[in-house]
This record gives C-alpha cells, structure tokens and sequence, in this order.
C-alpha cells in the first residue's frame, strides 16, 4: 500500500504513525491494515512498531500485537424501513402539487424552527404601528436573494400570510453578513430583528435554522449492534469501472459485517449524458442490472445488502425516486432490501438516512468555498438546513408530492450520501456523515472538469460506538 494512503486511513480513525511503523505497513493488505486497527486501543495516539509486529513465512505478514479477536458475536441483523416514497407517489404535476407541496416544506420546518424562536405572520407585522426599537422574530420561506448597490444582503421571505424584504447590513455585524452569505433559495429560516417605521422591511439581528440540536446525542445504549459498510456510485457497465478492485473488496467481506449500505448509481445507466455510449462497456441497460446482479449476489450471504437508486440508475430521475422496478429486482438475490431516494432506514439499532445526494451540485454551485474536494460541507449543510435537497428548480429535478419527503426529521444517526464521487467522512453534532466515493476511475467528463475521484473505498462503521474505518481496495 501506497504511505499517503496508509497516513490518510489511520488520521481517519483519529491516530498518527511513526515512521518506523509504516516502513512494516506498507507491505501490508487492506484486511491486513483493517484489523491492525481494530486492536489499536483508542488511547493510542502515534502508533509506533510496538503496537504491530512482522512475521517472515517466506513473505512480509503482518498480525497485530494483540491478539486478533475471535469471531464476532453472532447477531441477528435486521433492517426495517422507516420512511421511503415507493408506493406513496402522488404527484401528477398541476398546480395544485405544487402549493401543497411548499406548504408541507413550509408546516414542517416551521414547526421545528417554533421549538426555538417565538414568531408572529409577517402579515400582522403591517397592521399595526410597531416600535422600532421592538425585536420580534419571523419564520419564512426564501423567496429572493439578493445584493444592493451598497453590499448589503437583501432576502426577500414569505410566510402563508405574506411577505416581507429583510436587510442584513454588511457593516453591522460582519458574523451575521457572512452567515448570509450560506442562504439558499427556498430555504425556511427564521429571523429575529426590528422594523423599519412603516413595517415593510426587517433589519436582521439574527437567522435561525432548524438544525440539529447543539444538544443532540447519538444514544449509545448497548441496543446498537453490528458492522456497516457504506458504498455508493459502483456504475457497473462503465469502461471505468474497476471490475479488480471490487473483487477485492468483496473478497475482503468477512463475518464481521453485518450490512452493506449503497447510495445509488449501481449501473452507470443509458443516455443520462451525451455520447454516453461511446463510454459504455455494455450497452444495455438490463444486461448491466445483471452484471451487477452477479458481482451483489457474491456477496456473503450473511450480509444484508439495502440498494437505493441514483441519477444513473433506471427509476424516475424526478426525486425523491423510488425503489427498482420488479423487473429489476428479481435479478438479485430475494434478501437484499430495495428502498427509494432517499430513505430512512434502521439497521443495527442505527437510524441511516440514504439519500444519493445529487442535491450537492446545487449547494456547491451556491455557497462561496464549497467543492466536491469536501462533500462532508453540503452534507453539513443539509443537517443545518434539515433538508437534504433545499433548492427547487435547480439542477436537481424533484417531484412536487403532497409531502416533502426531503425533510430530515426524525435526526438520523447516520447520513449517508455518493453523487459527488469523492470520500468524506465526518461528524455535524454526533451525526456520523458519509460520502462513499465510488467504483469507477477518471471518467472523460470529470477530465474536462478537473475532477478527482477517490475510487475503491468502503467506510465501515462498528454501530456500537459509531467509531469509522475508510478502506482502500485500488
């Protein structure tokens, strides 16, 4: 294994490594590496060459320095579905859907956004005269965005009572100016400042999001159990993709792994980009869902596999999107648990929120200093925001459904997400956040884009503890 992958794996799982260390590591497998970590206790802080050692038995084999454990406790694994839009739809697309749908968006954050500020309809903010010097707070759906002559941030939100322009002044308070900065169209926050003397303008002295609760903790009870691995964006049917490295990793699937977690785009589809043939290793869309077929079924049979859908894959593209056809289903084994986009699932006694995450592209688009270098932020952003796709009529088709099927309520323990084709992993107030990269190297499109995938890499998470491992296979 190559050293920077090596340092890369271990920071991920909070511990440094001395030089003497990766000289032994890096003749070293990934399981090889996987369960050196697991017998590192977590006081650890540089792991050096006492916590490993070297056996020659006519090659470099490395074993930990304490003994491996023994084969986990059997469990029973389990996964129930929670929420999923298959079967549920709806929509036929007449105006009507669409009122019900904003108002849902609207009744639904505004009810966790009352759970923290005292709001008023901004109509009743005009039918009286109010003391300037008043503070009083509104929650509202982000109608406009925009900049005045000036600089100032000008947002224009709406409540089902009416609407009202709210100025953030640039000079006033800079924290405020740049958090204004990160607001997205179509967004629900709530603002708390005065009024001007005819009430028909607000100046901001503070947004509220609906967000996570600063008091929020992953309950670690005892009741969760088990091992997770998280993948997403394998594009089977693909010239890119990288048949060697997935082997390997379903050669690496042991008894330890309880479930396999995919995020989407499991074939890399038929026309869902221009001259997409001329990338294509099969050109036909059920003969890459078979393909795939055959490399999921190999997959020991222990391990419960849950499949949602993505961009590429052959559902409807308007989301939330539902789970494969029949047709498509039946290729694959019977125990593997199709959902839609996205999902709520639980597995383990872990609350998982599948969503493919093609949202990304719009939040990246549209708040200064994000990139696919770091899909941990929009996912960050999401959280804050409780909603995993904020902007309507962006690059992100979605379905107007008489529920908005965005909104992240329950607060899962895990947000799981692909799209973006790059790793990210990290923690937004004790929910775990995972992007899982892909199965695909380079392709034409992402040169002319200058994007770097990070290929062949499996997240396993022990629910237990929520504690993280980023495997490489490439």
């Amino acid at each position: 294994m190559e050293t920077g992958d090596i340092v890369q794996i271990f920071a991920q799982s909070g511990f440094q490594v001395d030089p003497q260390a990766l000289d032994i590591l890096r003749s070293g497998s990934p399981e090889q590496i996987y369960n050196i970590l697991k017998s590192i206790d977590s006081s650890v802080l540089v792991v050096g060459k006492e916590h490993i050692k070297q056996e020659k038995t006519g090659e470099t084999v490395i074993t930990p320095h304490i003994p491996k454990p023994l084969k986990s406790k059997t469990i029973q694994s389990h996964v129930t579905v929670l929420s999923d839009i298959t079967n549920q739809s709806t929509c036929i697309g007449e105006y009507v859907d669409f009122v019900q749908y904003f108002r849902d968006r609207y009744s639904l954050l505004g009810d966790l956004l009352r759970k923290r500020v005292s709001a008023r309809p901004i109509e009743s903010l005009k039918k009286r005269n109010m003391d300037a010097r008043e503070e009083l707070s509104i929650i509202g759906m982000v109608l406009d965005i925009r900049t005045t002559t000036k600089g100032h941030k000008l947002i224009e939100v709406e409540d089902p009572s009416g609407t009202i322009p709210v100025l953030i002044h640039k000079e006033k308070d800079k924290e405020l100016f740049k958090l204004a900065g990160c607001i997205l169209q179509d967004e629900v926050v709530g603002v708390t400042g005065t009024l001007s003397g005819d009430g028909g303008l607000m100046f901001a002295n503070r947004i509220i999001w609906p967000d996570i609760p600063g008091t929020f903790k992953t309950t670690l009870d005892g009741k969760k159990e088990g091992k997770a691995v998280f993948i997403s964006d394998i594009h089977v049917g693909s010239k890119t993709f990288l048949e060697d490295a997935w082997l390997k990793f379903v050669d690496w699937l042991g008894d330890d792994i309880n479930y396999l977690v995919i995020a989407g785009d499991v074939v890399d589809g038929i026309g869902v980009f221009p001259n997409q043939d001329k990338e294509l290793a099969i050109l036909d869309i059920y003969e890459q869902y078979e393909k795939a077929a055959g490399y999921l079924n190999a997959v020991p049979g222990h391990i419960k596999i849950i499949i949602s859908p993505g961009n590429h894959d052959a559902v409807r593209q308007a989301e939330p999107q539902p789970r494969f056809p029949e047709r498509i289903t039946r290729m694959f084994r019977n125990d593997i648990t199709f959902v839609g986009n996205p999902a709520l699932v639980e597995i383990g006694g872990a609350k998982v929120l599948i969503y493919h995450g093609r949202s990304m592209d719009d939040i990246i688009a549209s708040i200064p200093g994000f990139s696919y270098n770091d899909p941990t932020k929009p996912m960050h952003e999401m959280l804050k925001l409780r909603h995993l796709s904020p902007i309507y009529g962006g690059r992100v088709s979605i379905a107007p459904e008489k529920k908005d099927h965005f909104v992240i309520d329950p607060i899962p323990d895990i947000l799981h997400c692909g799209h973006v084709h790059t790793v990210g992993v990290s923690y937004y107030r004790d929910v775990l956040t995972i992007n899982s990269g892909t199965w695909q190297s380079q392709t034409e499109f992402q040169k002319r884009m200058n994007l770097k995938p990070t290929p062949a890499r499996a997240t396993v998470v022990d629910l237990a503890n929520m504690k993280h491992t980023i495997m490489p296979f490439n």
